[in-house]
C-alpha cells in the first residue's frame, strides 16, 4: 500500500470589506482671527467642495484638522455626507444655526499642575533636580524636616537610598511623591510659572 501525500491547495485570502468611512459622521473644523475671516474660511471651503467630487468628507476633515492652525474663532461642522457638510457651511457663511453647527471662540489656556499618585515613585527621584536647583533642594529639604518627625527614617535616606521596597511602603511612598511634587512647584513658581488649577491624585 501506498500513499500519496501533497500539499494542500492555498486558502484564499477572505475578501475584507473597505471600511465605509464615506457614510460616517465627520467634523470639518474651521478658524480664523475673526468672525468675518472665519466665514471666508467656510467660503473657500465651499468652493473646494463644489469644486472636487473625488475628495471624500473623511480626506478633507483629516486635512482640516492636522494642517490648519488652530485661531481664535472656531467652527465645527459634521455630517455623514458631503451634502450636510456643505449646508453646515452654507449656514456658517450665512451667519445662521444649522443642525451639526457648532461656533465657538478660544480663550488663552489655563496652566494646570497635577500632583501624581502612589505608583510614581522610584529611587532617586528628584535626586538630579536637588543636586543641580538649589530652590528645588531648600523646598525639599524643608518639607522633609515636617515629614521626618513622623517616620521612623529620613525621608530623603529612603528616597535616595537603595532599597525599594522600603520606598514602596505607603508610609514612605506617599510622603516621597509629596515632598518631590512640591519642590518641583517651587521650581517651577521661581522660574515664573504658576498654575491657574492644582490638582492631585492618587
Amino acid at each position: 500500500a501506498h500513499t500519496i501525500i501533497e500539499q494542500a491547495p492555498a486558502a484564499e485570502p477572505a475578501a475584507v470589506a473597505p471600511a465605509e468611512i464615506d457614510s460616517a459622521t465627520v467634523p470639518w473644523v474651521l478658524s480664523g482671527k475673526s468672525e468675518a475671516a472665519l466665514r471666508d474660511q467656510a467660503e473657500r471651503l465651499l468652493s473646494l467642495a463644489a469644486q472636487t467630487d473625488d475628495l471624500s468628507p473623511a480626506d478633507i476633515g483629516l486635512s482640516l484638522a492636522t494642517t490648519r492652525a488652530g485661531l481664535e474663532h472656531r467652527a465645527a461642522v459634521t455630517g455623514g455626507d458631503r451634502d450636510r457638510l456643505v449646508r453646515g457651511l452654507q449656514a456658517l457663511v450665512a451667519g445662521t444655526p444649522a443642525p451639526g453647527l457648532v461656533l465657538g471662540r478660544a480663550d488663552a489656556g489655563q496652566t494646570g499642575f497635577l500632583f501624581s499618585g502612589q505608583g510614581s515613585q522610584r529611587l532617586g527621584m528628584g535626586r538630579e533636580l536637588y543636586e543641580a536647583f538649589p530652590v528645588f533642594a531648600e523646598a525639599y529639604d524643608q518639607v522633609c524636616a515636617h515629614l521626618d518627625r513622623h517616620l521612623d527614617r529620613p525621608l530623603r535616606d529612603v528616597v535616595f537610598g537603595e532599597d525599594a521596597d522600603e520606598l514602596n511602603r505607603t508610609v514612605y511612598t506617599q510622603p516621597a511623591l509629596f515632598a518631590v511634587e512640591v519642590a518641583v512647584h517651587r521650581l517651577l513658581e521661581s522660574w515664573g510659572i504658576r498654575p491657574d488649577v492644582l490638582a492631585g491624585h492618587s
